[in-house]
């Protein structure tokens, strides 16, 4: 019954990142990005806890929830820009799953495939990120994003930055992550370039 409810819900949750109006490629097949994201999400949650609870496997699934109707460009493109995005999205990530609107959020497919109000408030707790670095679940949800971030996204980033702010968010990334978590990224598969990077980064340089 449990594996069918997480099936349920992760399906549910997967139909609204497929709304998402960004396209990728992948395989040569156009995929909505919010998807693809997502499913990078769970696939790096095995690597990091592979018995994870179900409300952990549901909020990182739901992560970015619809992200895409708050758009960055909707905020100031600086740091306090940037910061208040991030702020915002957390809350409203974690509110909307909480709210039973006309849009399925989060956390009510959770109630509405049979989990407790528990369990959705669980889910909630986790999209926020709250008590990193004490909650070992939080914890994890912040490791597996940021190795999504490593190894989807940071090729391309790196295109956009001078090295300094690169090394600076490198240095800030890796802060975020525990022991498990920096093991997993040294691992990761990247370009020379990236490499030199990132330890540049560790080293202080």
């Amino acid at each position: 019954m449990s594996e069918e409810k997480l099936a349920t819900a992760l399906k549910l949750i997967d139909e609204a990142h497929s709304q998402d109006p960004k396209k990728i490629e992948i395989n040569g097949k156009e995929q909505p990005y919010e998807l693809h994201y997502s499913q990078k999400m769970s696939n790096y949650l095995e690597k990091r806890n592979p018995s994870a609870p179900d409300t952990l496997r549901l909020a990182i699934r739901a992560q970015h929830f619809r992200r895409w109707e708050i758009p960055r460009d909707s905020y100031p493109a600086n740091k306090v820009g940037y910061h208040a995005w991030r702020t915002y999205l957390k809350k409203r990530q974690a509110d909307m799953s909480q709210t039973n609107s006309e849009i399925c959020r989060a956390s009510q497919i959770c109630l509405d495939c049979g989990y407790s109000e528990d369990d959705a408030t669980r889910v909630a707790h986790l999209i926020r990120k709250e008590d990193l670095k004490k909650d070992e679940e939080t914890q994890t949800l912040e490791d597996v994003a940021c190795l999504v971030f490593l190894d989807d996204q940071f090729e391309e980033f790196e295109k956009q930055h001078d090295e300094e702010k690169i090394v600076k968010i490198l240095q800030k990334t890796w802060g975020k992550m525990s022991e498990k978590g920096h093991q997993l990224a040294l691992d990761l598969p990247m370009s020379d370039r990236c490499k030199n990077l990132i330890s540049k980064a560790l080293s202080g340089s």
